[in-house]
């Protein structure tokens, strides 16, 4: 089953992103045949920069993405949101990357279940 998580919000501004990975995670951990994709759009672009640094005890984002990662997820982030919000050009975390709204488009057609934060 493939599973597309769109996520809208900043990585710190609410918590949908965490709640998000927090499914991604539990969705790798339950259910073999489940395929994890996560799109990140808007200020959800913030989630995969690398260098985060959160108080002790405190979720933190940039973690929780590697996490899915090494266990198979895909990771794309919206090029035209990046660009809005002028980080283009600085890296991602390893295994994210750059996209586009027919990347997307394509996700979503080829996805059995759509969710979106």
């Amino acid at each position: 089953m493939k599973i597309l998580l769109l996520i809208n919000d900043a990585p710190y501004g609410s918590e949908k992103p965490y709640n998000a990975m927090r499914l991604a995670m539990a969705l790798q951990r339950g259910q073999t045949d489940a395929e994890v994709r996560i799109f990140l759009m808007a200020d959800a672009v913030m989630c995969a920069l690398p260098n985060q640094s959160t108080p002790q005890g405190y979720y933190n984002m940039e973690r929780m993405l590697r996490a899915v990662i090494t266990k198979g997820a895909q990771v794309k982030a919206c090029g035209s949101c990046t660009d809005a919000r002028g980080i283009r050009d600085l890296d991602l975390i390893e295994g994210a990357e750059i996209s586009t709204i027919s990347q997307l488009a394509q996700w979503v057609v080829e996805s059995d279940r759509v969710l979106t934060f």
